[in-house]
Parts: structure tokens; C-alpha cells; sequence
């Protein structure tokens, strides 16, 4: 056979590969649940066979022995079909591992090449020049700002000191003004002394005899 056949078969021979992952968790997957199907229709034996047991065990000694045995039986396939349970358990637990950390290795190297992608154009230098010539223009524009506040308030230098007083005055007296009428308008205390609670008391009892005097002689008259 030449060295070109033997490529090609070789290369005719990775494409029938094995399984994906995927495949053999599907796969595994279908068959944990046909030995589960299986585990429940024995394990229905099982019961049935007890059941003739029971039913036997005065009647017909050796009809019951025979359920006895059958159900040995099904028992026997019960723990074997628990084994192979356990295995495939593990089998596709270990393959599900294996793909989450492919996937995540995979996400990995894919954010590792973007970055790298990212930086490919950047280094630590540039970005320090880049600032320093933000920094720069910053400041221009602060001296421009300043420089403009300045200007403007240059022109207001020639202001009059004394019609600055004079408002100062007026309004110094409109405060006055307004303090004299918020007083003036104050309710006076009274100066009298107010009745204390017992001459409030005699009064009231000395009314209150004045009255009943008063009903009695109009009823006498």
C-alpha cells in the first residue's frame, strides 16, 4: 500500500471516530432507564411470586417452593441490574463533569484570545501618554476658563462706592421699618391682675344664692 493510501485511510478513519460526549450521556441516559423499566417489572415478580407463596404455604408445598425459587431468581437479576445501575451512574456523571469543564476551559480560552485581541493595539505606555494629554488639555482649558472669568469681571471695577452705600443704607432702613410695624402690631398685656381660683369660686356661689333669692320672692309675690 503507498504512503498516499495510508493517509487516507487514516484520515477515512478519524472521521468514524467514537461518540461526542453528548452522544455518550444521551446513550447512557437511555439505557439507565430501560434497566430502570426492567428493575420495576422484576421487582412486580417479586411480589407476585410471594404473593403464590402465601397462598400455597398450607395447600401446596411444592408450588409454593417454586414461587420461593423464582423469586430468588428475579431478586438475583434485581441486584445485578443495581450494579450496572451504579456504574453507568458513575460513567455519566464523570462524562457530564469531563464536558462542563471542556465548556468551561473552552469559554476560557475564548475570553483569554478577545482580551488578547483587545490589547493587541494598547500598551502600558501609551495609555500613560494618553493621559498626560488629557491631563494637558484639562488644564488649557482651565487657564482658558480663568482667563475668560477674569476678563469679565475686569469690567465691573468701576463700580461707585458710594451708590453702593447709599443702597446699603436704604435697605438697612427698609429693615428697620418693617421691625417697627412687626412691633406696633403686638396685642397689649393686660396690666390688671387676673381673680385667683378661690375669689373665681366665692363669686360664683354668691350668683348662685342671689338667684335662689331671687326665685323665692317671685314666688312668694
Amino acid at each position: 500500500m503507498s504512503i498516499f493510501k495510508k493517509k487516507l485511510g487514516h484520515k477515512k478513519k478519524d472521521k468514524h471516530e467514537g461518540p461526542t460526549t453528548g452522544d455518550a450521556i444521551h446513550k447512557l441516559r437511555d439505557t439507565e432507564e430501560l434497566l430502570i423499566k426492567k428493575q420495576e417489572y422484576l421487582e412486580s415478580k417479586v411480589q407476585k411470586e410471594i404473593t403464590t407463596a402465601k397462598q400455597n404455604a398450607t395447600k401446596n408445598k411444592r408450588v409454593a417452593l417454586q414461587a420461593l425459587k423464582r423469586k430468588k431468581k428475579y431478586e438475583q437479576q434485581l441486584q445485578q441490574i443495581d450494579g450496572t445501575l451504579s456504574t453507568l451512574e458513575f460513567q455519566r456523571e464523570a462524562l457530564e463533569s469531563a464536558s462542563t469543564n471542556t465548556s468551561v476551559l473552552q469559554t476560557m480560552g475564548l475570553a483569554a484570545k478577545s482580551l488578547k485581541a483587545a490589547h493587541q493595539h494598547m500598551n502600558v505606555d501609551s495609555v500613560h501618554d494618553m493621559m498626560d494629554d488629557i491631563a494637558e488639555q484639562q488644564d488649557l482649558a482651565r487657564e482658558i476658563t480663568e482667563a475668560i472669568s477674569g476678563g469679565s469681571l475686569a469690567f465691573g471695577n468701576d463700580v461707585d462706592e458710594d451708590d453702593l452705600l447709599a443702597e446699603l443704607e436704604e435697605l438697612e432702613q427698609e429693615n428697620l421699618d418693617e421691625q417697627l410695624l412687626d412691633t406696633g402690631a403686638l396685642p397689649s398685656v393686660p396690666t390688671a391682675a387676673l381673680p385667683s381660683r378661690a375669689e373665681a369660686g366665692r363669686n360664683k356661689r354668691d350668683k348662685e344664692r342671689d338667684d335662689d333669692f331671687a326665685e323665692l320672692e317671685a314666688w312668694a309675690s
